[in-house]
């Protein structure tokens, strides 16, 4: 009579445990087709809109670096057209400097003529002598400084060259990078397009699937 009641009981509950599975199992069944095709839509709107704010954030970037390349470009065209007007400059001081020193130096072969005829026809010591020995130091002197200003000029000139030299490539190297710069925002641009119309796809899609038709 124990065994029979035992038995029963163990018949009985196992027709409560597969009851209860079976309840489990009808609240909790797999997704449809429809509901993978919303979950899946709405994963794409999230990569869509993480997609759009990285290309945002790049074009931004690159258009900062666009007007720092502008502004770099500006600056470094007004330092080589400052260096350009001192190269200018120089070479005027110099042209003027070497006419100073050509004229001198006619003096002096002047003087030095001067010197020897008074010599001969008035003597070693005469006053005529004695002042065109004073001419020829005296433009001996002036002579040898616009010889050093000449050597000066032609340092400044050189310097100023080279400064105006090394403006000119930054120049190039600044318009490389602007064009670059330019290059990278206008595929930036290109992606948020593509990824403001994958969005709108998307959305789309979540639309439909949520209508089921």
């Amino acid at each position: 009579m124990k065994a029979e009641i035992m038995v029963r009981r163990s018949v009985l509950a196992i027709a409560f445990a597969g009851l209860f599975a079976g309840g489990a199992y009808a609240q909790s069944p797999d997704p449809t087709p429809q509901q993978q095709d919303i979950q899946s839509d709405k994963k794409d709107i999230r990569n869509d809109k993480k997609d759009l704010a990285k290309d945002r954030a790049d074009r931004n970037a690159d258009q900062r670096d666009i007007n720092h390349d502008r502004r770099d470009l500006n600056k470094d065209r007004a330092d080589r057209n400052a260096d350009q007007r001192d190269i200018n400059h120089d070479r005027r001081d110099l042209s003027k400097d070497r006419a100073d020193r050509n004229k001198d130096q006619r003096d002096i072969n002047k003087d030095r003529s001067q010197l020897a005829s008074d010599v001969k026809q008035f003597g070693a010591n005469s006053a005529q002598a004695q002042a065109d020995r004073k001419d020829l130091r005296a433009d001996r002197v002036d002579r040898n400084k616009d010889q050093r200003d000449i050597n000066h000029d032609r340092r400044d000139l050189n310097k100023d060259r080279a400064d105006r030299n090394a403006d000119q490539r930054d120049i190039n190297h600044d318009k490389r990078d602007l064009a670059k710069d330019r290059k990278d925002r206008n595929q930036d641009q290109k992606d948020i397009n593509k990824d403001k119309r994958d969005l709108h796809k998307d959305r789309k899609d979540l639309r439909h699937d949520k209508r089921g038709h």
